[in-house]
């Protein structure tokens, strides 16, 4: 079963992202904000990190840029944001994010993102 650790501060979208996950077959772990979900990628190994931009202690941005940077994980990441502006974008992909949705998104369009992220990492 493929792990997935989804770090978002608001609990009414990480509720609804974990549920969608949960009922697709993956086992999910939440992090509340982003100490909490370094802490989590220090302890454990996952295989799809899913991610929100602006958290509180450490930002989307910091936690893409420490785990391809410091941590050396090869760990695919989607970001949810809601951020759009191609310059929030484009930093996301520069740090080296895999994928990009802009809140609010489609839970079926999640779904089939995490489904080809996970089959690409094969």
């Amino acid at each position: 079963m493929k792990r997935i650790l989804v770090a978002e501060d608001n609990k009414l979208i990480q509720d609804t992202v974990v549920f969608k996950l949960q009922r697709d077959g993956y086992e999910v772990v939440k992090a509340v904000d982003g100490k909490e979900c370094m802490e989590c990628l220090q302890s454990g190994t996952f295989d799809l990190l899913i991610t929100d931009l602006f958290m509180p202690y450490i930002s989307g941005h910091e936690i893409i840029s420490s785990v391809r940077s410091e941590m050396k994980i090869d760990l695919p990441i989607l970001v949810l944001s809601a951020a759009g502006a191609e310059e929030t974008v484009l930093k996301a992909f520069e740090l080296g994010a895999d994928d990009y949705m802009v809140k609010p998104f489609s839970l079926g369009e999640l779904s089939i993102r995490v489904r080809k992220i996970l089959a690409s990492r094969k």
